[in-house]
This record gives C-alpha cells, sequence and structure tokens, in this order.
C-alpha cells in the first residue's frame, strides 16, 4: 500500500510540472495539455484524501472534474483549431485577434 504522503508528493510534482508548462510554453496545444496535468493532480489528491477518510466524496468529486476537463477539451481544442485556420499558428505570442 502506498502511503499519503507519496501520493500527495506525485501529484504535487504533476501540478508543478503543469504550472510551469503553462507559465513557460507558448503553444497553445501544450497548454491545454499542461491544465490537463494539472487537473489531474487534483483527481489524485481528491482519490488520495477520499480514500484515507474512508468517503467516496473525492471520488465523486474525481468523476465530476473528469467531465468538466472533457468539455474543456473539446471546446479549447475547437478554438484551436479554428485560431489556427484564421491566423495559420498556434503559438499563442502570434494571436492577437482581440487588439483593437
Amino acid at each position: 500500500m502506498v502511503s499519503m504522503n507519496a501520493v500527495l508528493l506525485v501529484s504535487f510534482l504533476l501540478f508543478s510540472i503543469g504550472i510551469i508548462g503553462v507559465l513557460i510554453r507558448r503553444n497553445a496545444l501544450v497548454i491545454l495539455m499542461c491544465v490537463e496535468l494539472m487537473l489531474n493532480a487534483a483527481n489524485l489528491n481528491f482519490i488520495a484524501f477520499a480514500r484515507h477518510s474512508g468517503s467516496v466524496s473525492g471520488q465523486a468529486f474525481a468523476l465530476l472534474v473528469m467531465g468538466f476537463a472533457a468539455a474543456e477539451v473539446a471546446v479549447g481544442l475547437a478554438l484551436v483549431v479554428a485560431l489556427y485556420r484564421k491566423r495559420d499558428t498556434v503559438q499563442v505570442d502570434d494571436i492577437n485577434l482581440l487588439k483593437g
């Protein structure tokens, strides 16, 4: 059986990699993948605390977050494809559609 500290450490590392990826990378697809990595780290925390406390509420929250993540991927990828068709790039620095 894996200890709670080990699971929380792995979750912290996953979340940190996701934050660093969002802050450093400029490719919209990589940023979306890093956001997914952060959501998976939160799911790992939910499930670890649910297992520790003996309830299923954390697992229910993790399932809810998975649903939100699927919706976020669908909308995010649709936006990235639309921006690529309009600007021929997925680099965040090159996209300035909202500038007046």
